[in-house]
């Protein structure tokens, strides 16, 4: 079993910077790939990032490259989304998940129903 848990989410205004962060607990050892989505009211949840814990090949949606990070420390068992020149359109609840089997990652990063392990999310809210 993996409990993951989230943090660090919180306001800010448009231009700003935040990081979450997600704890990792349990079976850790098992996990070989991470992610970050997000979700905002009235609409699906969404691949934001992706990892490949094995060897740290990163994976981002379209709408994010260039402004956040994702990256990990694998001592602490921790994943973290650094996320710089945040827009209105970034408010959304967040979440990290992970996921033991991770064929074809590079192809399959962002498809959420892969994902063995969620957290409860943390929301992250831009204003203009």
């Amino acid at each position: 079993q993996v409990q993951l848990v989230e943090s660090g989410g919180g306001s800010v205004q448009a231009g700003g910077s935040l990081r979450l962060s997600c704890a990792g607990f349990g079976y850790t050892y098992s996990i070989h790939c991470m992610g970050w989505f997000r979700q905002a009211p009235g609409k699906e949840r969404e691949g934001v990032a992706g990892i490949y814990t094995d060897d740290g090949s990163t994976y981002y949606a379209d709408s994010v490259k260039g402004r956040f990070t994702i990256s990990q420390d694998n001592a602490k068992n921790t994943l973290y989304l650094q996320m710089s020149s945040l827009k209105p359109e970034d408010t959304a609840m967040y979440y990290c998940a992970a996921r033991f089997a991770c064929a074809s990652y590079s192809a399959s990063w962002s498809a959420k129903y892969l994902y063995n392990y969620w957290g409860q999310g943390t929301q992250v809210t831009v204003s203009s």
